[in-house]
């Protein structure tokens, strides 16, 4: 059968000794799981030996389906291998193992996956190895800021579907990877602003970002960063893109939290779509910053995660 590989890493301010302490105890998953984001009331099974070879986790839910995990070998403090059972929404079974190594001060710590599909599935190993690989980073970034600071903040809240539009907004338009979209961002909301101002256009209502494409296999993200327009909006400046929808039916999902965390809802939205069939409007997907960061706690921002649907 096709085999695949998924592998993400990062470096976190502790001991290896404290890390693997954390990750060994599956009592701790929860806090940092990144699919239990969307669906955090699904029942969650933690045996008493929750640091021990042997000890089985398991979660059951109507979003993220069953299944569980097993530890199988333990290595204080550099190794926790697991095997990881699924047996809905389909049955699979992977190996999985966090590996830790000293890193200057710090801990290094890199998640794998090893598993395998079908060979009628072949053509799906991509994209598992992209998206897999998405919540790895979601859950190590989670791992990180919850040992760093004890806590983590990022709480996800499906809305449901609901009606938007109709919609029009000016900004930015550019593309980047996955990684640089925080700081790629940022400078386009800065430039967005500057040509506001310059047009005589109001920045009187919330932020808003507009997804337009997603290029799996490049890695990157085709986006808009600007403010919506009020009807009574005059000429827009050339170096603005503008996007607009007209009323219709759109998933929200809420994100209160940091914005390096807002991934969690998007992965939510995903996940509710696919566990009710929703279908996706090819017009773009967006999300509404309801308040200034500037002026903001991190632990308060809003963002409103928006699915237009057909």
């Amino acid at each position: 059968m096709p085999k695949f590989h998924v592998h993400r890493s990062t470096v976190i301010n502790d001991s290896p000794e404290n890390v693997f302490a954390k990750v060994a105890d599956f009592g701790t998953w929860p806090i940092w799981s990144p699919w239990l984001c969307a669906e955090p009331d699904a029942q969650v099974t933690i045996p008493a030996d929750a640091s021990s070879v042997g000890a089985v986790y398991s979660w059951k839910g109507e979003i993220v389906g069953e299944g569980e995990m097993e530890h199988i070998q333990l290595q204080s403090p550099r190794l926790v291998e697991n095997e990881i059972r699924f047996t809905r929404p389909w049955k699979s079974r992977s190996g999985v193992s966090l590996e830790l190594e000293p890193s200057g001060d710090g801990t290094k710590i890199t998640w794998h996956m090893n598993g395998s599909m079908p060979w009628f599935m072949f053509w799906m190993i991509p994209q598992m190895e992209i998206f897999i690989g998405m919540d790895y980073e979601r859950g190590l970034k989670m791992l990180k800021e919850w040992i760093e600071t004890g806590t983590i903040l990022s709480k996800t809240s499906i809305r449901g579907v609901e009606s938007v539009g109709p919609l029009r907004m000016a900004g930015i338009r550019k593309t980047c990877s996955i990684k640089e979209i925080g700081p790629s961002m940022q400078d386009s909301f800065c430039k967005a602003e500057a040509a506001f101002r310059q047009g005589n256009l109001p920045i009187e209502r919330e932020g808003i970002s507009v997804y337009h494409y997603f290029d799996m296999k490049a890695g990157t993200f085709e986006y808009t960063a600007g403010w919506v327009l009020p009807d009574s909006a005059g000429e827009v400046p050339p170096e603005l893109a503008t996007w607009s929808i007209p009323a219709m039916q759109a998933l929200r999902v809420d994100h209160v939290g940091s914005y390096d965390n807002v991934g969690n809802a998007w992965s939510a939205a995903h996940q509710f779509a696919r566990c009710k069939k929703l279908k996706q409007s090819k017009v773009g997907t967006f999300e509404i910053h309801r308040n200034d960061p500037g002026q903001t706690a991190p632990a308060d921002l809003l963002s409103e995660i928006y699915m237009p649907l057909k």
